[in-house]
């Protein structure tokens, strides 16, 4: 038992080794960068935890803080306009034949309803929904959202995006600044509490809104007689 305890102590510090060279390395902004683009038409590749981790070493020094904010940003506002190229060229008739119980298909229906109700700023928003992301900027393309609101709308999610997300992992590296590891589950937690929140709140909408037929289908008629 104490064996095993002692190997699981030496891996722990093994991996925060290598993750306190890989930060303090200068290549770790490109990294990022690359994480961030793949991450805008690919979402499988987690490029918050990655800014989220560097926010937590950059506590201590390395890497720096505002370069972080700045490469996680362009990576993603890149990310985001090869989607919206891909939705462009022939995207509408690769989303029309998505099943239609299917999940990416409930996903792209959401985003076809938050860009008429909301217009380019359903982007920030989809930002921190899981999988709405992509959702929302392959069906900007697909229905021809102007290209240059797109970049306007889209340079303030990404921005807000790697703020925060840089920012969630440094409040966790100056708060476990001697045990990094603390720190990055810290950070980690609350960004998965934001996400929590935004989705109920968008649970909340959706059946708010799924209700309104029903509360104003038998209106009352209190128009005075005579």
């Amino acid at each position: 038992m104490a064996g095993t305890a002692a190997r699981t102590s030496i891996s722990i510090m093994d991996l925060l080794d290598l993750l306190h060279d890989t930060m303090s390395s200068p290549w770790v902004y490109l990294a990022i960068f690359a994480i961030a683009v793949l991450d805008g038409f690919f979402p499988v590749v987690p490029s918050e935890t990655a800014v989220i981790t560097a926010g937590v070493f950059a506590a201590s020094g390395a890497p720096y803080l505002p370069a972080v904010i700045v490469v996680a940003a362009a990576g993603a506002l890149v990310g985001d306009h090869i989607s919206y190229a891909i939705g462009r060229s022939g995207g509408a008739r690769l989303l029309d034949r998505l099943p239609p119980d299917g999940r990416r298909r409930r996903a792209i229906d959401w985003a076809r309803r938050g860009i008429a109700t909301r217009g380019g700023l359903i982007l920030t928003v989809a930002r921190y929904v899981p999988g709405g992301r992509t959702a929302v900027t392959l069906t900007m393309g697909a229905v021809h959202f102007p290209r240059r609101r797109f970049l306007a709308f889209d340079a303030l999610a990404a921005g807000s995006w790697g703020l925060y997300s840089a920012l969630v992992g440094y409040v966790g590296g100056l708060a476990f600044e001697q045990d990094p590891l603390r720190g990055l589950l810290l950070g980690l937690g609350l960004a998965l509490t934001v996400t929590v929140v935004v989705e109920v709140a968008r649970w909340l909408g959706n059946r708010r809104r799924s209700a309104q037929p029903t509360a104003t289908a038998d209106p009352v008629d209190r128009t005075p007689v005579g």
